[in-house]
C-alpha cells in the first residue's frame, strides 16, 4: 500500500507481511518531520511486514509489534510500547515513556542531541550507542532477518531500512544521514530489551559449546 496524503489511528493493525509507505502530497508546503502524519496505535500487535513512514506519529507507535520492520520520523508518547519482536527506526524525537514493557525487538533511535535518555523507560531495557567500527562485512541475507540480531550487522540494517525509506518515501531526512553515515551512525542510539539480551547471551554460550563439542569429536 502507497499513500501519497496522512492517515488516522490503527494504520497497519496486526500487518502480517507486505509493505506500507505513507508520505505527504509532493505539493504540499509542509515540512514532514516537522508534523503528524499518521494516528496514534500505529502498527498495533503487527507480526511481519515492512512500513515507512515520512512524518510523525502519535501515541504509542509500534504497540505490540512482534516482527515488523518499520521507520519513522518522530513519535509522540509510550512509542514501543509491549514491543516483543521487530525492528524500529525514529528518526525524530520521541515522547514520553518510550519502550515501556519492552521485552525484545530492536528500537534505533536518532538523538543527535542527547535528550532521548530523559524520555525512555528504563525499566526493562538498556540504550546503547552504535559504533560504526563494529560492523563486519555486510551480509544481506543477515540484515533484513527476523531472527537474533548479530551486533556487527547493527550498522549494515541500519543503513538498509534508512536506504529503503528514501527508496519509498523520498525522504530528505534520511538522505540527510545517509549522506553523512560515518559520522551520522554514531547518533543513534540502540534500545536493547534487558531479556533480548540475556537471550543472545544464553544462545552465544550454547553457540560456543556446541562448536567446541565439535571440535573435540572432529
Amino acid at each position: 500500500i502507497e499513500l501519497e496524503g496522512v492517515s488516522n489511528d490503527y494504520v497497519g493493525k496486526g500487518l502480517s507481511g507486505g509493505r506500507i509507505s505513507i508520505f505527504p502530497p509532493r505539493t504540499s508546503p509542509y515540512v514532514a518531520e516537522h508534523n503528524i502524519l499518521i494516528g496514534n496505535t500505529v502498527l498495533y500487535g503487527a507480526i511481519d511486514g515492512e512500513a515507512y513512514f515520512r512524518g510523525v506519529a502519535g501515541e504509542r507507535f509500534c504497540v505490540r509489534n512482534s516482527g515488523a520492520f518499520c521507520v519513522v520520523e518522530g513519535v509522540g508518547d509510550h512509542g514501543g510500547e509491549y514491543m516483543t519482536g521487530g525492528c524500529m527506526v525514529v528518526l525524530g524525537a520521541t515522547g514520553a515513556n518510550f519502550a515501556a514493557g519492552m521485552s525484545g525487538g530492536l528500537a534505533y533511535v536518532y538523538d543527535p542531541n542527547n535528550q532521548f535518555e530523559q524520555r525512555c523507560n528504563p525499566e526493562m531495557v538498556a540504550l546503547e550507542r552504535i559504533d560504526p567500527a563494529e560492523a563486519g562485512p555486510p551480509d544481506p541475507a543477515d540484515v533484513m532477518a527476523k531472527g537474533v540480531p548479530q551486533l556487527k550487522y547493527h550498522v549494515h540494517r541500519l543503513r538498509t531500512l534508512l536506504e529503503r525509506h528514501v527508496h519509498y518515501t523520498n525522504s530528505p531526512v534520511a538522505q540527510g544521514i545517509l549522506d553523512n553515515f560515518e559520522s551520522e551512525v554514531g547518533k543513534f542510539v540502540l534500545v536493547m530489551p534487558n531479556d533480548f539480551r540475556r537471550a543472545l547471551n544464553e544462545m552465544s554460550v550454547e553457540d560456543a559449546a556446541a562448536a567446541a563439542e565439535e571440535v573435540a569429536h572432529g
